[in-house]
């Protein structure tokens, strides 16, 4: 597996294997390596004929008082993991190469931001699209994988793919769990032993959520309800948002008569987590 600090490295190495027809496949990552990381790689090597991943814990999506200086980081755990899952290469670079002096633009979206952790992470987005589109520039993937679990950054990334017309397939991975049904986060090491216990709560109240909808309950004050209900009763969850939106644009809903998504994000402690299901009627 070759390790790839420098952009014109990985663009040469991407370069000569595209020469022999091989197809692309590209894993983003910000580093500290878990299953859904691992499963989004598996998948890629599936369909494609090189791998690449990238392990770069990118500045310009974090904002004042986030988490970027302790998140957490461990580049040969990393680089042990991904040879597991037989990963060709990894792109490794830092923050003066993504970033060097003079940097002046951004990419923005004018609509599926404004939500969601959007909302809550003003500028987050920003900072997801510019440096992706940066990442697919020096890769040049056919096709780039994400998790569900991050559902808004997905429909932001497809979005910014289609309407730049870049030429990658975006390709969306079912969410990997812990036994509990927690969906799996980098993140998820913040948490304490009764933080971590009362965090199944997300999964259950997600579940809940969906039985309601089996059973016919349509209105969605009432769905939201009852998982901000199940979430408040647990210790230590501090709700930020629960939110039903249309999977396709973000808009509210009021009743559900088509498949919405179901998202939300809540603190334990000082650690946020995001988790959504997609309602299906």
């Amino acid at each position: 597996m070759l390790i790839c600090r420098r952009i014109s490295e990985v663009r040469e190495l991407v370069r000569t294997e595209r020469g022999t027809g091989k197809i692309i496949g590209f894993v983003p990552t910000m580093g500290y390596l878990h299953q859904g990381h691992l499963q989004l790689m598996r998948e890629a090597k599936k369909d494609c004929d090189m791998v690449v991943i990238s392990i770069f814990v990118n500045p310009a999506q974090f904002g004042p008082g986030e988490d970027l200086e302790r998140y957490p980081r461990d580049f040969e755990r990393d680089h042990a993991l991904a040879a597991e899952v037989d990963v060709d290469a990894i792109f490794y670079p830092s923050v003066e190469e993504m970033y060097p002096p003079g940097f002046n633009t951004n990419v923005d979206l004018n609509s599926l931001t404004g939500c969601l952790c959007g909302k809550s992470r003003p500028g987050h987005f920003r900072g997801v699209a510019t440096v992706v589109t940066k990442l697919f520039n020096i890769v040049l993937p056919d096709r780039a994988y994400f998790g569900q679990k991050d559902a808004q950054q997905v429909l932001v990334i497809r979005r910014m793919a289609e309407d730049l017309n870049m030429p990658v397939e975006i390709v969306t991975v079912p969410t990997v769990r812990e036994e509990d049904g927690l969906a799996m986060s980098s993140r998820n090491v913040y948490l304490t032993p009764e933080q971590r216990r009362s965090a199944a709560v997300l999964f259950e109240s997600l579940k809940a959520a969906e039985k309601a909808v089996e059973q016919g309950e349509r209105d969605a004050g009432t769905i939201l309800q009852l998982v901000r209900d199940m979430i408040s009763s647990v210790p230590e969850a501090g709700i930020d948002y629960v939110e039903l939106r249309n999977i396709s644009d973000l808009n509210p809903v009021e009743v559900i008569d088509c498949p919405v998504l179901l998202a939300l994000a809540v603190r334990f402690g000082q650690t946020r987590l995001i988790d959504n299901t997609v309602l299906e009627v």
